[in-house]
């Protein structure tokens, strides 16, 4: 953020936030506001007419004429808007059109129009930046007090059929794109954001390099990440590259080349503090850092304490909004660890109990009745044109503030059920915290599969390599010995069966045998993030795993 600009900024966020937290006073009347809007804005559009719209009067009615889709089934109307086809799912003319980030790949076309901004994109947009503005606001003031690792701009954009730009969202530049200045996000204007001519924007792991090194050289208080991953490669990186990057910083160079002023006197005290500690830390190289901002729970949650020391002893963590390349769903309104409060002024949010199959028929509920701990599919609606969309995600509720529901995001949909276990990614995530509880050891991150193979049609026996089984690769905070290794693997096989009912049954049945447990080498999980960014992923979205279906992946953490 350009310093003249920081007042209007904090204007704009505070305003932003300030207007959801009123609309939360009556969430039944936001809902309701939101639904109407879409409804009238594209009752003319095709998917409009063909749906009824113009005789929905209420949720009810929306949801009888309406059925609840996903991508494969909503993805021919976007095609076709893709094409250039006016008037498909919204009178608005899309602008550009989102890829997903989501575990389907970057085929999806996800039509972003003006109005949507207009209405459901910035108003939770600019409010999930107002923790950091209020109480944090030397980490957002100056352009280079933040580096964005979301921030990935596109040096040449893949383009639909009709020539609309098709992109990442963490691609997109707002503030350019929609007219809308302050919606630049914090850190998009850092001297490192554009690259030196010698550097290919193709080479993921130079990018990173040179924008590290570039880095170095300022004071930074903040990283966004969002994507917890990223941030948690960081360190990696530090250390992967450290004599090179202390030799830049010694040489003034960058990678080699000409650059900012030498400063020997800092690249020795840079190789004192790590030599001291260890190991060279965040901390090291910007030993002003206040706060971190990505998501928060998931795998995350388990290796967010000890990452966030990394940065430093003072640092917070605050929880990046819950939400996807379609659009929000909660927004953290106050400075809670991991959850927010709905989006409820962008659109219609329904739910579905994370336990029950999603199908197009599937009753749901409204933000106000959902109950506290519960776990549920999100349903979104907005005037962009997704109607009733399946977003993939599953949401937890952890609390409720000013009697509204704080949502957490609790993983992606889906399942893994090789004996009827039905186990998601919440289940594993809390079954690992549930396992470090009881032993009092810590890990920085955590992946598993199903390993074994079943019984053959109509033999009672198991397959070759017994009875199918959960293999779990961790990767320990600290040593374990033998004894605590197998300690953690009976108290995580304990705890899945305490969160699934299903695996449960299936363990007492015997399709399902123990928990197989493999200790990771320090670094593997790092190494495995900047192996699969070296084979061409946007570092945005190369995001942990809680089920891991790459055997090249499974291998590598497991040195075979």
């Amino acid at each position: 953020m350009e310093a003249e600009l920081f007042p209007a900024y904090r204007e704009r966020v505070l305003a932003e936030r300030d207007g959801l937290r009123e609309a939360l006073g009556d969430v039944r009347a936001a809902q309701d506001g939101a639904l109407r809007h879409l409804l009238s804005a594209n009752a003319d559009t095709e998917f409009g007419r063909r749906h009824g719209f113009a005789r929905c009067r209420n949720v009810d009615d929306f949801r009888a004429a309406v059925p609840i889709a996903d991508y494969e089934a909503l993805g021919p109307w976007m095609e076709a808007a893709a094409a250039g086809r006016p008037n498909v799912l919204s009178a608005d003319p899309p602008v550009v059109f989102f890829k997903s980030s989501g575990s389907t790949g970057d085929s999806k076309r996800i039509p972003v129009t003006r109005e949507f901004m207009r209405t459901s994109f910035f108003p939770p947009y600019y409010a999930a930046w107002a923790n950091i503005v209020e109480h944090h606001p030397e980490a957002v003031r100056r352009p280079d007090a933040t580096l964005n690792l979301k921030h990935d701009p596109a040096p040449a954009a893949d383009a639909t059929r009709s020539g609309r730009p098709h992109l990442g969202a963490s691609q997109v530049d707002f503030g350019r794109a929609f007219g809308e200045r302050l919606a630049a996000e914090p850190g998009s204007r850092a001297p490192w954001t554009t690259l030196p001519s010698f550097v290919d924007p193709a080479d993921h792991p130079r990018r990173d390099y040179v924008r590290l090194r570039a880095a170095m050289a300022h004071d930074v208080r903040c990283v966004i990440g969002i994507n917890p991953a990223v941030v948690a490669a960081l360190p990696h990186q530090l250390v992967q590259w450290w004599p090179r990057l202390v030799k830049d910083v010694y040489d003034g160079t960058v990678d080699g080349r000409p650059g900012p002023a030498p400063d020997p006197e800092r690249a020795r005290l840079l190789d004192r503090l790590a030599e001291r500690a260890g190991a060279p830390l965040p901390a090291h190289v910007w030993p002003r850092m206040e706060v971190l901002f990505c998501w928060t729970t998931g795998l995350a949650s388990l290796y967010l304490p000890r990452l966030r020391e990394s940065f430093g002893p003072g640092v917070s963590a605050l929880p990046a909004p819950a939400a996807a390349s379609e659009g929000f769903v909660a927004v953290a309104l106050d400075r809670h660890p991991t959850a927010g409060s709905p989006a409820v002024t962008g659109g219609l949010l329904e739910f579905v109990d994370a336990d029950e199959e999603l199908s197009p028929g599937s009753d749901t509920l409204l933000c106000d009745e959902l109950a506290t701990g519960g776990e549920y599919h999100v349903v979104l609606s907005h005037v962009g044109g997704l109607y009733r969309y399946a977003l993939g995600d599953v949401v937890r509720v952890v609390d409720r503030a000013g009697g509204v529901p704080r949502l957490e995001y609790a993983g992606r949909r889906t399942l893994s059920d090789a004996a009827g276990e039905r186990l998601r990614e919440g289940h594993v995530v809390s079954a690992l915290h549930g396992a470090t509880r009881a032993t009092g050891l810590e890990i920085r991150n955590a992946t598993c599969r199903v390993a074994g193979r079943p019984a053959r049609p109509g033999a009672p026996e198991p397959g070759a390599d017994g009875p199918r089984r959960y293999a779990f690769a961790v990767e320990p905070f600290g040593r374990w010995s033998q004894q605590e290794s197998e300690a953690f693997a009976r108290a995580l096989d304990s705890a899945l069966g305490g969160r699934s009912d299903g695996y449960r049954a299936a363990r007492a049945s015997a399709r399902l045998g123990a928990v197989d447990l493999h200790r990771v080498a320090p670094g593997g999980f790092a190494a495995d993030w900047q192996a699969r960014v070296a084979g061409g992923t946007r570092p945005a979205q190369v995001k942990d795993r809680v089920f891991q279906n790459d055997d090249a992946a499974w291998h590598r953490l497991l040195g075979t």
